[in-house]
This record gives C-alpha cells, structure tokens and sequence, in this order.
C-alpha cells in the first residue's frame, strides 16, 4: 500500500487531468445506466402497455445515451492517456536523474543490463498503474456506486441478495494479491537479469564468433528465458484459478436474484420489465467487479516494478558532497597530495596502505607497479570515484572531500585505460569535453592530440558516425580523440591510465606527442603500462601490495636495483 501511495504522489501536478478523468468516469457511468432504464420502459410501457407513442422518444434516447457514452469515453481515454505520458516521462528524468547523482561502486556492483532494465522496462510496468490501475479503478469504482444505488432504489430484497457473494470475492482478492505479488517480484528480476545477459552477449558478440561460442551463449539464453517463462507461468497459473473462480462466486448472485425475482413476477410484485431492468443492471453490477481483479492482477506486477525503480530511487550515493562545501574562486593550481591514505573495497581486502605522495603542481609523475598493485584504484581516489578509508587526498591543501564534486571533477581531465567513446560523431565525442567550444577550438584541441588528420580522412571527417564506443575507429585512434576531448576541457590535473600494450610503434609515438601537447603545464599522474613511455617524466612512483615502495627519477630507481629495476629488466630483458 505504501508503494501505492508513494506512486499516485506523481499525480499531484497534473490534478486538473485527474478531475477530468474521474468527471468524465462519472459521465460514462451515468450514460451507461440510461439504456436498461429505457429497455423497462419499452417492455412495460411500449409493449404491454400498448404506448406505440413512446416508441420513438425510447429509441431516441438509447441513440442519445450511447452516443455520449462514447463520447465521454473518448474524452476520459485521452486525458487518461495523456496523463499517463506525462507521468511516465517525469520518471524516466527521475529515475535517470538519480542514477546520475549516485557513486561509481553503484555501477560497478551490476550488470548494466539490470540497471537498463530498472530505468526503462519498470518504469514502462509501473506505467501501468495510471493506465489501466487509475482508469480501471475510477471507472468501476464509480459504476460499481451508481449501479448499487440503483439496485437497491429498484428493489432492496433482490440488492442484497446480489451482495451476498461480495464476502467471498474480497476474501479471493486478499489472497490472490497476497500470493501473485511474490511471484512479480520474481518475474521483474528474472527479466532484468535476462536483459543483462542480452547486452553483455551484444557488447561481447566479437568475442563469441573470435571463439566460436554461438551454441553456448544460445544455451545460457535458453536457460535464462526458461526460467523467466517458468516464473510468469507461477502468476498465470495463479491467475487461471483465481479469475474464473471469481466470476463463478459473482454468477451465483445472477442466479440468487434470478430465483427469487421470478418467484416476484409470478406473485405479481414485480413487472417482467422491472426484472430485466434489474438483471441489466446486476450484469452491468458484476462487470466492474471482474475489472477490478483484472486490474489488481496488473496492479501487482505494475507494484513489483515500482519497488525496483523506487530502489534507486532511494538508494544514497556513497560520494556526496559534504554540507556547506564550498568551491574555491579560482583556478586550482594542481599541487595533489595523498596523507596516509587506507582503501578498501571490502573491509577484509585492504588495497592501499599507508600511502603518501606529494605531485607538485605541473609536475609529471608516474604510477608503476605489478599488476593489481593498486595503481587505478589510487588514480580514482583523486577524482573521489571512491572516498578514502583512512587519511586524506588533497589538492592545493583542500581536502577534496571539502570540495563539491562538481567543482573537483571539473579541475580533472580523465583519460582512461580503455577510453569510452560515445555513439555519435567524432565532433560531439569531442564536444564533451567542453559543450560550448566552436569548431577552431574542436579542430585545435584535435591537432594537438595528433587526431585530426585521421579525422579528416574519414568519410565525413569530424561528422563521421563512429558507431557505439568508437567501434569504427582502431584502438590507438579512440585513444587520441579522448586526449582531445581533455585538452578541450583545458583542466589544470591530468590523469592518463596508459594503454599502449595493443598499437603499433608509429601510433604509439603519436600518442606520446599528444601526452606531451597535454601535459604542458599541468599536473599530470600517469599509469604506466609501457616503461619505455615514461623515461622522460619527471617522477616514477612505484606502488606494490598497496604501498609506494620506491621513488625517484628513472636513471635513479634503476640505479638502486628494486622493484623498479626488476620490472624494467622483465620487461626489456636487459
């Protein structure tokens, strides 16, 4: 109910469409009841009374009343439709909204399947309750409430006999919703964990033909719908016994009604039109009430999503600004400083011990380091993708915790291990490191990364499509845009995690000049996976099991005959 609740807030600005629905409901339920009236009409008055007069003011009116009928059924549909729209789209901004505020571990725990799923499937599911949830209740709500009236206003004894299965019908509903909403629950993840599998299978469909694994992932998908199959199947089951059941418990009122109405006709208390009105009006009676089972079998998956998407909704980022942060009027100079700094991701797995580093502004550090030493985890602390454990990071002494996130990331040019292009032109790829750059700043940003003309080369130079992730552009091509798009930033710190293990030496040596056109005057802390790239920095930092074990010039460290020296030698085989 609280989830209910919580979902029909989203109705609150958009009341007068919610007053339009349910005065249109109204309308289509008064219309709905004129016909059995006439019909009583045309068999005690018409008929039996021999009133041929009345005939044509009869069919007149059945015309008239289905025509408005429709009419405010028309009107109520669209409104409805509407309303829903508007709704649907604020929850996509919401939802969307909030996975754009919560912190990287939130993205780096699930598969982006599930997460997709989340934002646009259960939203679309929770669509349902103003849909057919909001309409379907209004509509029979108010049927229900005229027809009632109506019903005992007729005649009071056949009433409550027609009431008499309502015990049985709300004790069927209580139990149903008690049982499927388990079984959506089950339904919604089994479906977000079948559209994991799907990206993952799409975004891997090179590898699965370079090994030639089609039958396995068709199997691993087969099994996964199965069982997707197996669990909608659960709630249908359910529902099989459950719909027909309570249409049946509905029927034998029709029938309690029929048997006692009869017995009226024949002793004279009641008019054989009154018990046709009145059984028209039982059948229109038991409509509405199969529309609300109807509706609460919707209601229950639609609820199943909403909780999903309200998940993340809720769910609070671990990176946030702390209360009163204030960004600092300038420029930071880029003076970064790790005190002392503990990391972990699990409290049982320490990654970074005690590690303290001073890089002073525009200087050009190195990170090296056997794998899984803790080098990327070091670089994503400065940019707070992860906040430390213990200890502090600091740029120009501000703790970076002290600083809003948008500020901190804003002074930080990012070039990753594997650089993420986005699908659109090699323009925009570009842009988004400054969306409000004209084209001479796009095409200088580009030289200097040592891109343009490799851009101008392509079929439409800087408006060629390049696919999803840059697929249409190679490894080294990708990296040198994503340079650009940094030198377009213009920030004072660069990070660069280095990926030159997989390009050839020309390309290489044009992503070293480009590394050098970025690296002019700012801070910049590289990962090094190549030794032979970083000879001319100005520091090398290494990093084993979480500790900087070693620091100094390159000349230096290999003079000293440590773990520098030993990486240098398998490396080169000197």
């Amino acid at each position: 109910m609280n989830t209910l609740l919580r979902v029909l807030q989203y109705l609150r600005p958009y009341r007068l469409m919610v007053i339009g629905t349910f005065l249109f409901a109204g309308l289509t339920t008064a219309f709905e009841l004129v016909p059995a009236w006439l019909v009583k009409i045309l068999i005690d008055d018409v008929i039996q009374g021999q009133r041929v007069d009345l005939l044509g003011w009869v069919f007149a009116g059945l015309v008239a009343a289905y025509l408005l009928r429709n009419l405010a059924s028309s009107l109520r549909i669209r409104l409805n439709n509407t309303l829903e729209q508007q709704v649907v789209h604020d929850l996509h901004v919401q939802v969307f909204g909030a996975l754009q505020r919560l912190s990287i571990s939130f993205f780096e725990n699930r598969p982006t399947g599930e997460i997709m799923s989340r934002v646009l499937n259960d939203t679309e599911h929770m669509q349902r309750i103003f849909v057919d949830g909001l309409e379907g209740v209004i509509t029979a709500g108010l049927t229900l409430i005229g027809i009632m009236g109506v019903l005992f206003w007729l005649n009071w004894k056949l009433a409550l006999l027609a009431l008499l299965p309502i015990p049985l019908l709300v004790l069927g509903a209580m139990g149903f919703t008690k049982r499927v909403h388990g079984y959506y629950k089950e339904i919604r993840k089994g479906s977000a964990e079948l559209n994991a599998l799907l990206q993952d299978a799409l975004a891997g469909i090179r590898e699965t033909m370079g090994f030639n694994r089609q039958p396995y992932e068709q199997d691993r998908f087969g099994r996964k719908s199965d069982r997707c199959r197996q669990d909608t199947l659960k709630a249908m089951c359910l529902w099989s016994f459950y719909s027909p059941g309570m249409t049946l418990l509905g029927s034998l009122g029709g029938v309690l009604v029929l048997w006692f109405g009869v017995g009226e006709v024949l002793q004279k208390q009641l008019s054989v039109g009154e018990l046709v009105m009145f059984v028209s009006y039982l059948a229109l009676f038991y409509v509405p009430i199969n529309q609300i089972h109807s509706v609460n079998h919707m209601l229950q998956h639609a609820l199943a999503a909403s909780e999903r998407v309200f998940d993340i909704l809720d769910a609070v980022p671990d990176v946030h600004d702390r209360p009163g942060a204030i960004a600092p009027l300038k420029r930071l100079k880029g003076e970064v400083a790790f005190h002392h700094v503990r990391f972990h991701y699990r409290a049982d797995v320490q990654i970074l011990s005690d590690v303290t580093i001073s890089v002073r502004a525009g200087e050009r550090v190195a990170l090296v380091g056997p794998s899984g030493a803790g080098k990327s985890t070091t670089l994503k602390l400065i940019p707070r993708f992860y906040d430390v454990t213990e200890g502090s990071v600091t740029i120009d002494e501000y703790d970076i915790r002290d600083l809003p996130l948008s500020f901190l990331r804003s002074q930080i040019g990012l070039v990753q291990q594997e650089p993420f292009l986005f699908n659109g032109t090699v323009r925009e790829n570009i842009l988004y490191g400054n969306l409000s750059a004209e084209q001479e700043a796009v095409e200088s940003a580009a030289k200097a990364a040592r891109a343009h003309e490799f851009i101008m080369a392509l079929p439409e130079g800087y408006n060629t499509w390049i696919g999803e992730r840059g697929v249409k552009l190679s490894v080294g091509q990708r990296q040198r845009v994503s340079i650009a798009r940094v030198l377009l930033k213009d920030p004072p710190i660069v990070l660069f995690d280095e990926a030159t293990s997989n390009i050839d030496t020309e390309t290489e040596v044009k992503i070293r000049e480009a590394l050098n056109e970025l690296t002019k005057g700012r801070t910049t802390i590289i990962i090094a996976h190549r030794l032979s790239t970083i000879q001319d920095v100005d520091r090398i930092v290494v990093v084993d099991h979480g500790r900087v074990v070693e620091d100094g010039t390159h000349d230096m460290l290999l003079a000293k005959g440590g773990v520098y020296a030993g990486l240098y030698e398998a490396q080169f085989q000197v």
